[in-house]
């Protein structure tokens, strides 16, 4: 029998690190309205899926004009 893959989850600090946020700042976008509803807590810490985050990021900040998307521009 095999076990199921493990989900990655985020912490606020790792969704500041991706969107080169401060972690107060993220930590405020995680109260606001709109955004994800943790998928885990374990005491006082949050949890997110790396799916949950990413769809919001879609949606909420997309990339402007004349910025680079680093996570498309890979030069393989």
């Amino acid at each position: 029998m095999t076990s199921p893959d493990p989900v990655e989850l985020w912490t606020t600090a790792d969704i500041a690190r991706r969107l080169a946020l401060t972690q107060e700042r993220a930590r405020q976008l995680a109260n606001s309205e709109g955004f994800p509803v943790p998928s885990f807590r374990h005491g006082r810490s949050r949890f997110w899926t790396i799916g949950d985050i990413e769809a919001w990021i879609a949606e909420h900040r997309p990339v402007k004009t004349g910025q680079e998307d680093q996570r498309t521009d890979r030069r393989d």
